[in-house]
């Protein structure tokens, strides 16, 4: 009884599978559709790199209610309105039977995202209307689920960078000054600032302002300080480039020059670059050399000393 079970299922496939046994019989199960919905094992006879991608990912995940391995597998972001079994009885073809690929050049940006946020929506209500969306960019280029044997490059902060400076060139270009982030050793990537699936401020940053995505690492900068200086209280990215430059710390000019582009107006010192002429005992190289306005301006974020109102102290 067993044996004509056996051959039942196996059909037209032959009896060539049966001088492989038990082994056999999972090669079989994965040529022929079984009843139903096409599960992965079917998918694997024409698709074997994508199947081995696929289980070395969590999206294979039985025990987890979320995933698609515990709700049908590749059917489930593969098909619409459809389990698959037209595609294996048409014998297969980009496209054929119903079938969806999310990775196609061809499909809509809007459709590819709209198969992955049947899942993943939570979390990612600022999607809509976000500079990524707005753009036409789809989770598939950022996201890999069948490169790599799963691993997917964005999630690892070793290779995002990478994945990111795809589109922004200019922003690898700024990483790699002399002045920067440690982006390229991984100690900060670019998910630390910004939310890649939207937000409510701007460029996508993680907090609502500039100055509050940069005070959840530097929080000494914070303040509130008894002399406030504004461009600092401002933005930081008055004075400073966050993805890189070649004047640290991560300047957009050295001083003097950055602090005049503010303190250009008036007469004497500090205001103007001088000859040395009125600068006494000190000589011109004061405002220009080591540090220029830095040596006796030290705090320029603020100051809490009741004497600081120049922020010399």
């Amino acid at each position: 009884m067993r044996l004509y079970n056996l051959f039942k299922r196996i059909g037209g496939i032959g009896i060539a599978g049966l001088i492989f046994g038990l082994g056999g019989l999972n090669n079989v199960d994965a040529a022929t559709p079984a009843e139903g919905a096409s599960g992965p094992e079917v998918c694997k006879a024409c698709h074997a790199d994508q199947y081995d991608s696929y289980m070395a990912s969590s999206m294979s995940v039985k025990s987890d209610a979320r995933t698609p391995g515990a709700q049908g597998g590749c059917v489930v972001c593969h098909t619409e309105n459809g389990d698959g079994t037209a595609h294996v009885k048409a014998g297969g073809g980009k496209g054929v039977g119903g079938i969806i690929n999310p990775g196609s050049k061809t499909l809509a940006a809007d459709a590819k995202n709209k198969i992955c946020l049947t899942c993943h929506q939570k979390g990612r209500i600022s999607w809509q209307g976000s500079k990524h969306q707005t753009n036409d960019v789809a989770c598939t280029n950022c996201h890999s689920m069948h490169k790599d044997k799963g691993k997917d490059k964005v999630r690892d902060r070793m290779t995002q960078t990478e994945v990111c400076f795809t589109c922004h060139k200019d922003k690898r270009a700024e990483a790699n000054r002399a002045s920067t982030h440690p982006i390229r050793s991984g100690g900060i990537v670019c998910s630390n600032c910004h939310n890649p699936h939207g937000t409510a401020g701007s460029s996508l940053l993680v907090k609502n302002t500039v100055n509050e995505t940069c005070y959840t690492c530097h929080a000494e900068k914070r303040g509130p300080f008894l002399w406030e200086h504004p461009p600092a209280s401002d933005n930081c990215a008055n004075c400073h480039n966050p993805h890189g430059s070649n004047t640290a710390p991560l300047l957009k000019a050295r001083a003097p020059y950055l602090c005049l582009s503010c303190h250009n107006t008036g007469s004497g010192h500090p205001n103007q670059l001088r000859s040395g002429v009125g600068i006494a005992a000190v000589g011109a190289n004061a405002q220009t050399a080591f540090r220029a306005c830095l040596n006796c301006h030290i705090q320029v974020h603020g100051s809490n000393h009741p004497s600081g109102p120049r922020f010399v102290r």
